[in-house]
């Protein structure tokens, strides 16, 4: 009788299925500030999709980590937005700005282009607009802070050069008209990231000047004077005024309306007469 040869080459099938099916790959220990990074841009990005009506369960598997970890380091849903906002929007802030406007040795106009130009190009990102969108129609949380940096910041500068331009001296804090002014320059170059970002239409590029900064140098050349000839200050010896072009072809002149008074003592002296 043979003995019989061992069998050799051949594998059970659990064998076969644990080698088919690899085994997850254990999850990698970071550094505390990497994975507080790591969190942060994914909330970033996760926002910038979806909103602040997401759920962070469904944020903590796009990041690739667990729910409970998520909220080791961020107690609530709150404090990653509050994050979120100082890392995409209080971080955006250039002190070189303020130096800029503030330069004695600059033109109103020049100062007002050079800032919105690095302003676009710093802040008009997918993440900054759709965000900054995305809180306005929800809590209003980021949208409220970054208009109080803007209205501490920026917005007193950018009047007082305006006044500057149209030879306003008065020091006044800035009126209500003349920020409704200077918002629809600001809005109007905010609008170019919403018109790319939100509404996904492409922004027109010349050749001479791929990152537009000539459309943005039209914008303020119109702003600066729009707000000259209405916040322009009266001359000395009287009120401002200002000339009317007479309507084409008309040769007539206008004339001054009688007083109350005469006009009474010519229809009682026709009167008289026709009695």
């Amino acid at each position: 009788m043979s003995a019989r040869k061992p069998v050799t080459g051949s594998k059970s099938a659990s064998e076969g299925k644990a080698e088919g099916k690899a085994a997850p790959a254990p999850r990698r220990r970071l550094p505390v500030e990497e994975r507080e990074k790591q969190i942060l841009a994914g909330a970033i990005q996760f926002f910038a999709q979806h909103g602040f009506d997401g759920q962070t369960r469904v944020l903590a598997q796009e990041i690739g980590i667990t729910h409970a970890l998520l909220y080791h380091y961020f107690p609530s849903k709150q404090a990653l937005i509050e994050r979120v906002y100082v890392e995409l929007f209080e971080s955006r802030w250039k002190t070189e700005w303020e130096t800029l406007l503030d330069a004695d040795d600059i033109t109103p106009e020049d100062k007002l282009v050079r800032f919105y130009c690095d302003y676009a190009s710093s802040v008009l990102t997918r993440e900054f607009v759709r965000i900054f969108v995305y809180s306005g129609l929800s809590d209003h949380y980021i949208t409220d802070n970054f208009f109080n940096l803007l209205r501490e910041k920026l917005f007193p500068r950018l009047v007082r050069e305006t006044r500057r331009y149209a030879g306003v001296t008065s020091r006044a804090k800035p009126s209500d008209r003349e920020l409704e002014l200077l918002l629809g320059l600001h809005g109007g170059i905010f609008y170019t990231g919403v018109r790319r970002w939100i509404y996904g239409q492409q922004i027109p590029a010349r050749k001479d000047d791929p990152n537009g900064e000539g459309f943005i140098a039209d914008r303020v050349q119109s702003y600066l004077l729009t707000a000259s000839s209405i916040l322009e200050e009266p001359k000395r010896g009287g009120a401002r005024t200002r000339s009317r072009s007479p309507r084409q072809g008309s040769t007539e002149t206008e004339k001054r309306p009688a007083s109350p008074a005469r006009t009474g003592k010519r229809i009682a002296g026709r009167n008289a007469k026709e009695t």
